[in-house]
């Protein structure tokens, strides 16, 4: 194996498994598939393109593209900019949106046509912004339809 393609190897399992840490100090892996990927070393981030997955042990993340800034010698996603089709699942909570950014710090803005809905509960706004930690979510222009219970 050539030292350019052995380079390359060892840089696509880097970025594919990272640890992200919370405020919290609790760590979980992120596993993150997707058709392509391309990873650029000196800048420190990876673009994964087409059906890209990235899963950690509570969520799911979809989108056409994502791009991962990481930290090399912490071994830590620092962003993620996701674009195109981008779909967050949390137990029975779905968020989707045509962009999203995620900060190691747990939050989460999604930006356009972002909907959250919760079984037959739906909100929409021009902008949702989701606080992981705290599972809390702060929407702009928001319209909510909320279903009474039987």
């Amino acid at each position: 194996m050539s030292r350019v393609s052995s380079i390359i190897s060892l840089s696509l399992m880097a970025v594919l498994i990272l640890v992200v840490s919370s405020e919290a100090d609790s760590k979980s892996t992120v596993v993150i598939t997707s058709r392509s990927l391309t990873a650029d070393n000196k800048a420190h981030t990876a673009l994964f393109e087409g059906s890209v997955v990235a899963k950690t042990d509570d969520m799911t993340i979809y989108a056409d593209r994502m791009l991962v800034y990481y930290d090399e010698k912490k071994g830590e996603i620092r962003k993620i900019d996701a674009s195109g089709n981008v779909k967050v699942v949390k137990g029975d909570r779905i968020i989707t949106s045509k962009e999203a950014t995620y900060w190691q710090d747990g939050r989460v803005i999604f930006t356009g046509e972002p909907m959250a809905t919760q079984g037959d509960n739906i909100i929409t706004g021009s902008e949702i912004l989701y606080i992981i930690k705290e599972d809390m979510a702060v929407v702009k222009d928001s319209k909510a339809i909320l279903k009474k219970k039987d």
